[in-house]
């Protein structure tokens, strides 16, 4: 596929896509994660992208994500998250990723844990190759969290002051595994984000507008 029919075939998806009022049982959403060499995409890149669907209240393993990019620097980084030298050098270049990438994606709600981080690193991706960003609607599991948390929903707790993955795995009772790789945060954070959408159910949050609010802590 050309580049042009690749970008237009992505915005097609948009021509109709999820409107805020739709219920979230019959949202897409792509529960999303990816490790870099760096917190800043003007200069760090990519290292792997994992991503699951979560659709109907259930986790879609079959409808899933995974890529491994070629990492020529920075390489102390990509060892950190178990991926060896010789590994980062065998895998896609960063615009074979990313086009890879976008028919999976589609207009799917992309979802993580300070998923900003993310969204941010790939649309410095397909600026740099393509000149153009994502599109999608984004929701972050830790605003939602606080959301629910002011909602009453974690009443007599203790009030939540961490604001990690493993905090919210830890109050959520979901087992870490596989942690710090892409696919496997990917997993643990729709693990967590099925019983965030159990919860919001009960406290009246059941449009994807109503979840994906942005939190604004209080003055």
């Amino acid at each position: 596929m050309s580049e042009p029919d690749f970008q237009a075939a992505y915005q097609d998806c948009f021509t109709e896509t999820w409107p805020g009022d739709v219920p979230a049982a019959l949202v897409r959403f792509v529960v999303l994660d990816s490790e870099t060499t760096g917190l800043d995409p003007r200069k760090d890149r990519l290292i792997t992208i994992g991503a699951v669907a979560v659709e109907g209240g259930e986790i879609l393993l079959e409808d899933s994500f995974e890529a491994m990019l070629k990492v020529s620097h920075n390489t102390s980084s990509v060892t950190v998250h178990g991926i060896t030298r010789e590994q980062s050098r065998q895998g896609l270049d960063e615009p074979d990723a990313l086009r890879r990438f976008l028919p999976y994606l589609r207009d799917g709600v992309i979802v993580g844990h300070h998923i900003g981080h993310d969204v941010h690193m790939l649309n410095a991706g397909y600026q740099r190759h393509f000149g153009f960003s994502l599109q999608n609607l984004s929701l972050d599991t830790m605003d939602l969290t606080l959301h629910l948390e002011q909602d009453g929903a974690f009443a007599g707790r203790e009030r939540i002051r961490s604001f990690t993955l493993d905090a919210l795995c830890d109050l959520f009772q979901v087992t870490p595994h596989d942690r710090h790789t892409a696919p496997g945060d990917a997993f643990l954070t729709a693990q967590v984000f099925l019983r965030l959408l159990r919860l919001a159910q009960t406290y009246g949050r059941q449009t994807l507008a109503q979840l994906a609010q942005p939190f604004v802590p209080p003055q």
